[in-house]
């Protein structure tokens, strides 16, 4: 069993002993926490949280205990029942509540579940808030309301439609211009929301053959739920036999996005947000912002459309944080999270289909000569499970002793910058690993610098 709090939310297996999973005690305890968290520091009038959930098994059961610990804590609730990630974040803002809570667990397996938390915004907590709530919760410091204090559950079904109108209504989405187009699309939505809301705006945006796998939301994953290659061997030869001009994939809260070329082959999730980006920069210049373990592709396109790019560290509120510094016209990060400001600051797949599908009919161009005219680069991402004997602070700093002749940052985890490579250390907000990306100009070379770290690390134990 597991159980993560972290700075992405309380996240963990379901089921077991409280605190040693995400247990139904520790439902209540850290929605009872986030709730005592809205009501000290929220200044405006609203008294209402807005709750939406993924596809996954246990959703209906983690909802029912969130709505009902959110009501005994005396607020309103506007239960929006399956809703991605992005559609819940603009729910929030369009329903002016104080808050919110997305019931998933993004792309860990089934026996996986979270609580992500929102601000009024619509945005993830901050890392001093979320801390906040752990010590909140770890403190029971939570009081419940009297009865004729308690609140009450509304019901609204209507996101899904409002998210798709506002993705139709951005400058750069042109809808007729992809209906004329005549795409044949493939979409792989591994049996959560996205199979609810990805073919309904494709049918929006003029798509008229949509090739759809794993689209019922039944909760029981196809695959491993992740949108990396490996999990989509299916995706890819639906795409190579249907013939589709291009295949989309997202995670089960629909904030991922992964392309597959016409010739069934992946785009490669870091290269979703460089190529929209370039597509971006090209009508509106402005900076860019990605993560630390993301591609230097965006740099590079960046560079090139005259613009600047900027880091920031791993995580979501961390890259929308420098967006909001540097002014970004578009930033997100290489998992193929797209977060475009023009909507919201969040990561949203469906910002990328329409962005995408806009591009190549705009362009004229296949999937994979937009990915031919893309900066070369290959990228590693290897992990190492985490176990009690593992001193995670000792490998950061083995590292950077290893290569301090090297351009060191050490923001977050350790990335070593060399000429032509980089390579980053870091433990997950996710998952109990530590992750190492690595990328240069062949994949050989990239495997070499995690096998390097890795190396490093072996040394210790």
């Amino acid at each position: 069993m597991a159980l993560i709090k972290s700075i992405s939310g309380i996240r963990g297996t379901i089921g077991g002993a409280q605190g040693e999973g995400l247990s139904s005690v520790d439902i209540v305890k850290f929605t009872a926490a986030y709730a005592t968290l809205i009501r000290k520091t929220y200044k405006g009038d609203s008294n209402t949280i807005v709750v939406g959930r993924d596809g996954r098994l246990s959703g209906k059961m983690v909802s029912g205990l969130v709505c009902s610990t959110l009501i005994s804590m005396g607020f309103d609730v506007i239960n929006i029942g399956y809703a991605s990630t992005p559609t819940t974040e603009l729910a929030v803002t369009g329903e002016k509540a104080c808050g919110g809570i997305i019931i998933t667990a993004s792309h860990n397996p089934v026996q996986w579940n979270a609580l992500k938390l929102l601000n009024h915004k619509g945005e993830f907590l901050n890392d001093k808030e979320g801390k906040e709530v752990i010590r909140i919760a770890d403190a029971e410091e939570y009081r419940f309301a009297e009865v004729y204090d308690l609140g009450q559950e509304y019901r609204n079904d209507t996101w899904d439609a409002r998210h798709i109108e506002m993705v139709k209504a951005l400058p750069l989405v042109d809808a007729e211009a992809i209906k004329n187009a005549g795409f044949k699309v493939a979409v792989d939505c591994i049996n959560s929301v996205g199979g609810r809301i990805i073919p309904a705006l494709l049918k929006s945006l003029g798509v008229k053959d949509i090739v759809e796998l794993n689209c019922e939301v039944t909760g029981k994953f196809a695959h491993t739920p992740e949108p990396i290659p490996a999990n989509l061997t299916d995706i890819s030869e639906l795409v190579r036999k249907s013939g589709a001009d291009v295949g989309f994939v997202v995670d089960p809260d629909v904030d991922r996005l992964a392309i597959v070329m016409e010739n069934g082959e992946m785009f490669i999730e870091e290269n979703t947000l460089i190529a929209i980006a370039d597509y971006v920069l090209e009508h509106t210049p402005g900076s860019t912002v990605s993560n630390l373990s993301s591609s230097r592709g965006l740099r590079d396109v960046t560079r090139a459309r005259g613009c600047e790019y900027n880091a920031a560290a791993v995580g979501e509120v961390n890259v929308v944080a420098k967006m909001k510094e540097t002014d970004a016209v578009i930033g997100g990060e290489g998992n193929g999270g797209i977060i475009y400001p023009e909507i919201h600051y969040g990561r949203d797949a469906l910002v990328g289909v329409a962005l995408f599908l806009t591009m190549m009919a705009k362009r004229g161009q296949k999937v994979s000569e937009i990915k031919a005219a893309l900066p070369k680069y290959e990228i590693a991402k290897n992990k190492i499970e985490l176990t009690p004997e593992i001193n995670v602070d000792a490998i950061l700093e083995a590292v950077k002793r290893k290569f301090e002749n090297e351009e060191v940052n050490d923001i977050d985890g350790v990335k070593i910058d060399f000429k032509d490579s980089w390579v980053h250390l870091r433990k997950s907000n996710t998952e109990p690993i530590i992750r190492i990306y690595s990328e240069a100009a062949t994949m050989e070379e990239a495997d070499a610098l995690a096998e390097e770290i890795k190396k490093v690390i072996s040394s210790l134990s």
